[in-house]
């Protein structure tokens, strides 16, 4: 058993790893957000802001996450009282 999920995680981290690396770059902006900042020149300000937007998308992730994981530890197996 311990061996299966040693397997499982191995297999998401490579998986995982596939994906990140090869994925194409896209910009993380809505396109109201890259039509007012088109006009501006200033190629560091754009990173940064495409860099703010991933940041932002940050702790909705790990709060469902953490929900998820917090319900698939205290879910039931099925051995309750069953009468």
């Amino acid at each position: 058993m311990k061996y299966l999920s040693w397997r499982l995680l191995l297999f998401v981290v490579i998986a995982m790893g596939i994906m990140v690396f090869s994925s194409l770059p896209v910009d993380a902006q809505c396109s109201m957000c890259r039509a007012a900042l088109t006009g501006s020149n200033n190629g560091k300000f754009l990173r940064n802001f495409n860099i703010g937007v991933l940041v932002l998308l940050v702790p909705p992730v790990s709060i469902f996450c953490s929900i998820f994981i917090v319900l698939r530890r205290h879910r039931g197996d099925g051995t309750e009282n069953a009468e």
